[in-house]
């Protein structure tokens, strides 16, 4: 069981360490001239030729697609929808916020995600759990810069977009682990990338018309639509059914550290001893998450004389 729980938490860990690559490329994007609305397009659209070329590739080697009932669909589809909206208010924050803050309010989805499995499944979180989460929010409080930033001349607007975005963040870890989930994960995931495609065309009508494409917006497409939905749709999928959703929350929390590597190795950007402090504590927090599956196995091996 706790090799189970390790090996699950591990998927997770690497979907949030693949959602570390977002902001740094979205803001590559919008540096290269291109608007919110054509990210959140661009993201939906390369994830569903993604999903799309790996179903193709599976048909062509003998596999059979699962039977979905109307009801499997509309509930796959309403969660691309969130995903979408979840996806749409973060770029949206990033437009009005620091890239420091608007990940600080979307690591809220930490605390979120402990109060959903406490209301939802009236399962009370481990005392590991809880300490994981105090020392990611406080990592993350260090690592994302925002000590630095006076709260008076944030955007209203942005704090509440990235707040929601939070809010969205945690609904998705949490309906992964219950919609589909007896379903392949690629056939799944073509569905869920669908349901973000009729949000993200519905907000950017004159995608294709608008020459985006050849523009040049695909490449940043095509990493976002990779990073950003195709490895964690499919990796969520995978694992959060075998956790609870605050375990899944906080291994998720690897996304920071990850996003700020990058930050530092493609956009050049410093990184104060405090952010390093941050880095190492969210992931001690991680670790201490997994203290209740690594101490019973340490327990059980036996001493040799």
């Amino acid at each position: 069981m706790q090799k189970n729980t390790l090996k699950y938490s591990g998927l997770v860990f690497l979907a949030g360490a693949s959602y570390g690559a977002q902001a740094t490329t979205v803001k590559i994007t919008y540096a290269a001239g291109f608007t919110w609305t054509q990210v959140v397009a661009s993201q939906a659209l390369f994830a569903t030729v993604l999903f799309a070329m790996a179903l193709l590739v599976l048909r062509m080697r003998g596999r059979h697609l699962a039977p979905l009932s109307p009801k499997q669909v509309l509930a796959l589809v309403g969660l691309g929808l969130n995903t979408c909206i979840g996806t749409v208010l973060y770029n949206y924050a990033l437009t009005l916020l620091p890239v420091s803050v608007a990940i600080t309010l979307l690591f809220q989805f930490t605390w979120m995600s402990i109060v959903v499995q406490l209301i939802v499944m009236r399962r009370r979180p481990h005392a590991a759990e809880v300490a994981a989460v105090v020392v990611i929010l406080g990592g993350t409080i260090m690592a994302s810069g925002v000590l630095s930033i006076t709260a008076g001349s944030l955007d209203p607007v942005g704090v509440g977009c990235g707040l929601l975005s939070a809010v969205s963040c945690t609904f998705f870890m949490f309906f992964s682990s219950r919609v589909g989930c007896g379903l392949p994960s690629i056939q799944r995931g073509l569905v869920v990338c669908l349901g973000a495609c009729v949000l993200g065309f519905a907000l950017c009508p004159d995608y294709f018309a608008s020459g985006v494409l050849q523009d040049g917006i695909w490449r940043f497409g095509l990493v976002l639509g990779l990073c950003a939905l195709f490895v964690p749709v499919v990796l969520f999928g995978i694992a959060t059914p075998h956790l609870t959703p605050g375990l899944s929350a906080i291994m998720a929390s690897a996304e920071l550290p990850c996003g700020i590597a990058l930050s530092t190795l493609v956009l050049g950007e410093p990184v104060e001893a405090l952010q390093v402090v941050g880095v190492v504590a969210i992931l001690a927090g991680i670790v201490v998450s997994q203290l209740p599956h690594l101490l019973p196995q340490a327990n059980g091996v036996k001493k040799t004389p």
